[in-house]
């Protein structure tokens, strides 16, 4: 059974609607590490409402946390927003109304493109709303009590002012720096780092938040979430988990939600991913770079608490590359190989939409890397796949369109993530500068006197040039160097005979003709 079923299967001994929560702070580029959670809570969803449980998925921005530091991508002139909401601070490039709004827009229309379609709710909407309101109140009156389970859980000690709510300063507009000197309800009177002293009624909305180990059990009990999955940071000994299971049943009285804990997705090279640092792949990238359902088949393929390591370079080659063997699998064009567990509802959960009635049709993605390196648009890609009968005339508009967005998707990984081994420029303007030496000019005379002959089609170009390399004495690598130079200028390229077939016979003719005579 698919992780997602057993899950589900877990939900469902509770006979009442179950709501599914994921979130994240919108601090930075919002990357696939992240994009893991939903998926996962999405897989879960989807599973329920297969089997006929009622199930709502939701999603909350938390977009009223403060901004911790100037990161790596952000100007230095940003240090005089640290410890400001990020839905009160400018937008980077000018275009949205909130810092908040510069990552969060982007990333929600990734969800959309991956067919997740949450009820999202914004932190700084709920603040201000007062959706918080008798939240904070619970836990002012019970401040003692939580401070009591965060220190006897966390194992750390908490400042001895320390209240479960962080003070917005009416003045600097941070709250990060400000200090709360006493509280009677429901006015808090404070001090701030900036010299300012005021104080704030607790009635009124987004004057404050509550700090993230009370912020998050909240929560819970505001939304009735009943299953949310987090990362292993979260799910340490002492954590924010631990500390919320105990606020949430004990300050809050609501069960603490069922869960799944998920590991890490790390990049290749450089380890777990975090914006912060600078080293993260955001899910609007990956979705440039890679259909849809192969991002999705990405998390479903794996169980939560395993790691993923994901290689944006030639491994994503062998991502797409397994997503289609899984979907011949899926259509019985392939049988299915060890490993191959639960390859049905992976595969359906995969898709962004609903799954398709037949297989679409498929063209080997490190093919079509090579087709854009020859030709500039779709339309000279589409000539190339007619005239080397690689798609038939009356391809469907649908597969045609699905073989369209998966050229767009290899021109981009190659533009901005393929390895240099993989590039090529075929030189049809100019002939490249070359020696060559008289058994490798003998060669292609030879080879040129039986391909003019030849039908134009990979096997029979592979064939020829090996039976030339015979005939003329000269190695078979030497052979491959000495094409690929006159060709691309390069000692090494492409599958030569598929490479071959793919260009204009006639050019490859005169080219050859140019180099030698």
């Amino acid at each position: 059974m698919h992780w997602a079923d057993v899950l589900a299967d877990e939900l469902l001994k509770e006979d009442k609607k179950h709501v599914l929560a994921t979130g994240i702070t919108p601090s930075g580029p919002i990357h696939i590490g992240n994009m893991r959670e939903i998926l996962t809570s999405d897989a879960v969803y989807r599973c329920l409402l297969h089997k006929g449980g009622e199930a709502e998925l939701i999603y909350v921005a938390d977009d009223f946390d403060p901004l911790r530091k100037v990161y790596p991508y952000l100007p230095k002139s940003y240090e005089k927003y640290v410890g400001m909401p990020i839905s009160e601070i400018p937008c980077p490039c000018g275009k949205h109304k909130s810092y908040a709004d510069h990552y969060l827009i982007s990333f929600l229309e990734s969800l959309k493109e991956i067919g997740v379609k949450p009820r999202v709710y914004r932190a700084n909407e709920m603040y201000k709303n007062g959706d918080y309101n008798e939240a904070i109140q619970i836990a002012m009156e019970n401040m003692d009590k939580i401070k009591e389970i965060i220190q006897k859980i966390s194992k750390r000690q908490l400042p001895k002012n320390w209240i479960p709510f962080n003070i917005l300063c009416s003045k600097c507009k941070r709250m990060t720096s400000t200090e709360a000197v006493l509280y009677e309800y429901p006015i808090i009177e404070y001090k701030c780092s900036c010299g300012y002293e005021g104080e704030v009624d607790i009635r009124q909305g987004g004057v404050g938040k509550l700090p993230w180990r009370v912020d998050w059990p909240a929560r819970w009990k505001m939304l009735n979430v009943t299953f949310e999955p987090f990362g292993k940071d979260l799910g340490t000994v002492g954590g924010a988990r631990d500390t919320g299971e105990r606020i949430v049943e004990e300050i809050y009285n609501y069960p603490a939600p069922k869960y799944t804990v998920y590991e890490f997705i790390l990049l290749k090279g450089k380890g777990a991913m975090h914006s912060s640092k600078g080293t993260a792949l955001s899910a609007e990238e990956m979705l440039k770079m890679t259909p849809p359902e192969v991002l999705r088949f990405l998390i479903m393929n794996n169980q939560p608490n395993k790691h993923i390591v994901f290689d944006s370079g030639l491994g994503l080659l062998n991502l797409v590359d397994e997503y289609d063997r899984w979907e011949r699998v899926y259509f019985g064009k392939e049988e299915p190989v060890k490993g191959m567990k639960d390859y049905k509802k992976t595969y359906e959960l995969s898709q962004p939409e609903k799954t398709p009635d037949e297989i679409p049709y498929q063209l080997p993605y490190r093919h079509l890397v090579t087709l854009v390196q020859i030709a500039d648009t779709w339309e000279d890609v589409k000539k190339i796949l007619l005239r080397t009968k690689q798609i038939p005339k009356d391809l469907s508009k649908t597969d045609e369109e699905h073989l369209k967005q998966r050229t767009t998707h290899a021109r981009y990984w190659l533009h901005n993530f393929a390895p240099d081994i993989i590039k090529f420029e075929v030189k049809t303007k100019k002939k490249p500068q070359v020696t060559l030496d008289e058994k490798q000019k003998k060669f292609l005379s030879t080879l040129k006197e039986k391909i003019d002959s030849i039908d134009w089609k990979a096997e029979n170009i592979h064939n020829i040039i090996y039976e030339t390399s015979e005939e003329e004495k000269i190695p078979i690598k030497t052979a491959f160097k000495t094409i690929y130079q006159i060709i691309i200028g390069q000692e090494k390229g492409p599958r030569m005979g598929y490479f071959l077939s793919n260009l204009d016979k006639d050019f490859v003719l005169k080219r050859i003709e140019e180099i030698v005579k």
